[in-house]
């Protein structure tokens, strides 16, 4: 039996973004123009048997009892025990601009210890804003991506069957904070900081406007914002929608991005090594386990006992010295493929680059 970890190495080469610009509008968002999310508590009512046990979900048989009583319903003498119903949190996303009375897609989850909310209805449940104002109410059937299955002595479980979407099943009540007005300048985020690139969309916005309205209007303030002065002769949608039209080459520091968890290094596409002697060594142990059977002698009065002959061997792999630099991206992978190495021999041979000061670039350990 082999208990050495194996790994997979997914080594990605981030191309570089020099050679084709990109729209103004994939690497910019406008201040203030943003999703607005709601959170609202409610119940799942007809599910078949997997809704929560009332006795050990007290929550859920407060808000059922609560919800009868509205309805003139008085169950507060009783004992109820259905497994019809489930209490669950109801979240979504409002996108800017949503005006009352439009829909959008809300994400169920349930709360307690219910199995699954397949075939299960939301009933009509306020959603809140972070300032704690209700802004759309939620109801209709549940859609689950899943199944949970089970029988005496085996179990089926795909998905997750305690979570599932609603198509259009929140309405806007109320207008949402951020109305969009006519501002004498707009600010625009980059989605990456960095100055290089805030420096390439201020250009490329005041060759344009200095074209069609003859007077430079962009600014770049810091590495993430760039102000632009709206001419006057056009509103600020049309004006947001040309200047988002425009091609920029953005930029971005170099990086190495490492997830351990499952051997995925990101290398960008300007990460630079200088030039090193790495030697890397890898011991292997394996444990081999053989039942043997001990039988004792007749008329003995022994019995027959199963044993295990363990057989520990250690291996150690002989470390060679490479040279690698990395000019490139290309010249990088290159060296660093030509030491064949698992996943966690190349995670560990980077960090200690990185240590020595040879890897010109930042690590991120995930």
């Amino acid at each position: 039996m082999m208990r050495a970890a194996v790994g997979i190495l997914v080594m990605l080469a981030v191309a570089s973004t020099s050679s084709a610009g990109v729209r103004i509008k994939d690497v910019t968002s406008v201040r203030g123009v943003r999703e607005n999310q709601l959170v609202g508590y409610g119940l799942v009512v007809g599910l078949q048997g997997s809704g929560d046990t009332l006795r050990n979900s007290a929550f859920t048989e407060q808000s059922l009892q609560s919800m009868l009583d509205r309805m003139g319903i008085a169950v507060r003498s009783g004992v109820m025990r259905t497994r019809n119903a489930a209490a669950v949190m109801v979240t979504a996303e409002a996108p800017p601009f949503t005006g009352v009375g439009s829909k959008i897609d809300v994400t169920v989850s349930s709360l307690g210890d219910a199995t699954s909310l397949m075939g299960g209805t939301l009933i009509m449940t306020p959603l809140a804003g972070p300032d704690g104002d209700t802004y759309a109410s939620a109801q209709g059937g549940i859609s689950v991506v899943g199944f949970a299955e089970s029988g005496q002595s085996a179990a089926a479980v795909q998905g997750v069957p305690t979570a599932g979407r609603i198509a259009n099943g929140a309405m806007i009540e109320r207008e949402l904070p951020g109305a969009f007005s006519m501002p004498d300048t707009v600010d625009l985020e980059l989605r990456n900081a960095d100055f290089r690139t805030a420096v390439s969309v201020a250009d490329a916005i005041n060759a344009f406007t200095q074209g069609r309205y003859g007077e430079r209007l962009a600014r770049e303030r810091d590495s993430r914002s760039i102000v632009i002065r709206r001419p006057r002769s056009v509103g600020a949608a049309r004006f947001i929608a040309q200047i988002g039209e425009l091609f920029v080459t953005p930029d971005a520091p170099a990086r190495v991005v490492i997830d351990a968890r499952s051997g995925t290094v990101v290398i960008g596409a300007d990460v630079q090594i200088s030039t090193v002697a790495v030697t890397h060594g890898a011991l292997s142990v394996r444990i081999s386990e053989t039942p043997d059977v001990s039988q004792p002698a007749p008329m003995s009065g022994g019995q027959t006992v199963v044993t295990s002959q363990t057989d520990i061997a250690t291996v150690q792999d002989g470390g060679q010295l490479s040279v690698i630099s990395g000019a490139s991206l290309k010249g990088l992978v290159r060296g660093l493929n030509q030491i064949d190495l698992k996943p966690s021999g190349i995670i560990s041979i980077l960090q200690a680059i990185k240590s020595a000061g040879a890897l010109q670039a930042d690590i991120i350990v995930q």
